[in-house]
């Protein structure tokens, strides 16, 4: 184990935590709607709560783990959402590591880890967690593919020193041969290109529909000198692909028209160069992978490999919580059978 030195930055709680000592009565102000409970002897401001994005509240509830386990050592989503690495929805449990002598087991939300060697570790904050790279593998083990690659591209965007051979190794120095294999789907796609969960999970979508492959962060050079980078480009088609994501657009980046404005313009300088069209999604198209693949097909991107159906439908109820926060309409999308599919090419022409 080395515990390493970091320049990495804490994501902060994104509520005020407060701890039951700090109220007079804490159950008669959750009775009262003044304050929810995190965990058992941690509140926030219930008006502060209802606020957060699920993916928020999950880092609130490490958070306050951390202000009551204050020599826990965070590993999986909660080492990833403590650096800043994303995580999906709200996973609930805060994951602890613990000595190989202690019990491993999950109770009052947090599940403990044993490990016979502690991996390398880093203090951020006060905080120690699992180095992104160990995180970064971990998560590539045991969770979706398409988790793992968000992961490993996190990882690699945190870390410039960090190269996709060092992820590979940290995998294959780990036990079973079904983790090791499970993680190499990611760590052979990884990039730090990829500049978002977005981008990263639009990637897995677009393989498992049979896409070919883009060029990532190709650099588009206008006329005056501007220099604009376009996320996923196809050169023969023209076509560049920009998973944008909608909550880019709902204020928190600054004013929604503006920015908007200047995509418009962005798109109408990269259209009067080489790129042809231009294909704009978010979280709705990739969280119900249908739409994504209609978008594309109909700009005319081949599909050149069969469609994986079992990695998809299980990647569409993992992003059911980005569905049902962008959309009243919170059903899962039924995966369409081959029949359908031809049945509806015919039916368009």
């Amino acid at each position: 184990m080395l515990t390493l030195t970091t320049s990495l930055a804490l994501s902060p709680s994104p509520v005020t935590l407060l701890r039951g000592t700090e109220l007079p009565h804490p159950e008669r102000a959750v009775a009262r709607g003044d304050v929810v409970r995190v965990r058992a002897g941690v509140f926030a401001p219930a008006a502060q709560w209802r606020r957060l994005r699920p993916w928020e509240r999950y880092l609130a509830r490490v958070h306050a783990v951390a202000l009551v386990r204050p020599d826990a050592i965070f590993c999986h989503e909660s080492a990833a959402v403590l650096v800043g690495m994303p995580v999906v929805g709200d996973p609930v449990t805060v994951h602890v590591l613990v000595a190989a002598t202690e019990a491993a087991r999950e109770s009052a939300g947090i599940r403990s880890h044993r490990a016979a060697a502690l991996p390398d570790l880093i203090t951020v904050g006060g905080i120690v967690v699992t180095t992104p790279a160990v995180t970064a593998v971990t998560l590539a083990r045991y969770r979706h593919h398409a988790l793992g690659l968000a992961a490993t591209d996190a990882a690699l965007r945190l870390d410039p020193l960090l190269s996709r051979d060092a992820l590979s190794t940290e995998n294959e120095s780990r036990p079973t041969g079904r983790g090791r294999n499970t993680a190499r789907w990611a760590l052979t796609r990884a990039s730090a290109q990829r500049e978002s969960a977005l981008e990263s999970l639009s990637d897995a979508v677009r393989e498992w529909l049979g896409f070919p492959a883009p060029e990532l962060q190709h650099a588009f050079v206008a006329a005056d000198g501007t220099v604009d980078r376009g996320d996923q480009w196809w050169e023969n088609l023209g076509l560049l692909g920009e998973p944008d994501g909608e909550f880019k657009y709902d204020g928190r980046f600054g004013d929604p028209a503006g920015l908007l404005r200047k995509r418009r313009e962005r798109d109408r300088r990269l259209l009067s160069g080489p790129v042809a069209a231009i294909a704009h999604w978010g979280w709705i198209e990739v969280a119900r992978v249908w739409p994504l693949r209609d978008l594309l097909v109909g700009f005319g991107l081949p599909q050149l490999l069969p469609v994986q159906i079992a990695p998809l439908r299980s990647l569409m109820k993992l992003l059911q919580p980005y569905d049902r926060l962008l959309s009243r309409d919170d059903r899962i999308p039924r995966v369409p059978s081959d029949r359908e599919r031809t049945t509806r090419r015919r039916e368009n022409g």
